[in-house]
């Protein structure tokens, strides 16, 4: 993780703080959680979440705004000052080009309109990595570990070291039971979420005045199903 981020910043990281796989940022019950893919710190307390995303998305760009927010709330609970929130990168790797130029990296910092060239130095970026690009001037090492997202061997010591550990990982049947588990939870919450979107199609077509025997044609409730949404009134 700490080689990875170097080469995506170009920069020397003396250290990284306690890895965490999928943390759970919630900090309120009715609010939005995320689960971050990786999160760490490094010895200036600046934090990084890096997320792989193989989906392309219209909404990436608004999920890069949710989770720089809920990365200052998660400090802001741990009692820090706002004058002294750290330096936050949020890092999509992505199987697609998320904005269609064709480049390797994409990243965003706040700048002034009417001021050019004049940073908010607000303390947020923003990077989206295109492991499909050909176009910017980036590391012969960054464009080795995208060619790698995109399937491709490479002699690259980092990429070569990489692919050695991906095989480890593999071979575990600790981590396919951990896998397995994660992506059961996952089925789980879609198929959650299908069924709350049906219930909200009930409750649509009850306000519009649809007879029940057509609702529930549309949406496979039964009619006492349906009697059950309507009684309590919303989800």
């Amino acid at each position: 993780c700490k080689k990875l981020l170097e080469t995506i910043l170009g920069i020397e990281i003396e250290r990284i703080e306690y890895p965490e796989g999928q943390k759970v940022i919630n900090l309120e019950k009715d609010a939005k959680s995320v689960r971050l893919d990786i999160f760490v710190k490094d010895e200036k307390q600046s934090v990084y979440d890096i997320e792989m995303q193989a989906c392309s998305s219209t909404e990436l760009p608004k999920r890069s705004r949710y989770y720089t927010a809920m990365l200052d709330l998660d400090m802001l609970d741990k009692g820090v000052s706002y004058k002294e929130l750290k330096h936050s990168f949020v890092i999509f790797i992505c199987t697609f080009d998320a904005f269609d130029k064709e480049r390797y990296c994409y990243t965003f910092e706040n700048m002034c309109h009417e001021e050019k060239g004049m940073r908010l130095n607000d303390g947020t970026t923003k990077i989206f990595l295109n492991a499909l690009g050909t176009k910017g001037d980036v590391s012969p090492e960054l464009k080795a570990f995208l060619g790698y997202v995109a399937g491709h061997k490479s002699d690259d010591e980092f990429v070569k070291e990489l692919d050695a550990e991906v095989t480890k990982v593999r071979a575990s049947k600790e981590w396919r039971r951990e896998y397995m588990t994660l992506l059961m939870r996952d089925r789980e919450n879609v198929e959650k979420g299908i069924e709350q979107g049906k219930m909200q199609v009930v409750l649509t077509m009850l306000q519009e005045g649809f007879d029940k025997e057509v609702i529930s044609k549309a949406t496979g409730f039964s009619v006492a199903e349906i009697d059950e949404i309507q009684n309590n009134g919303s989800l």
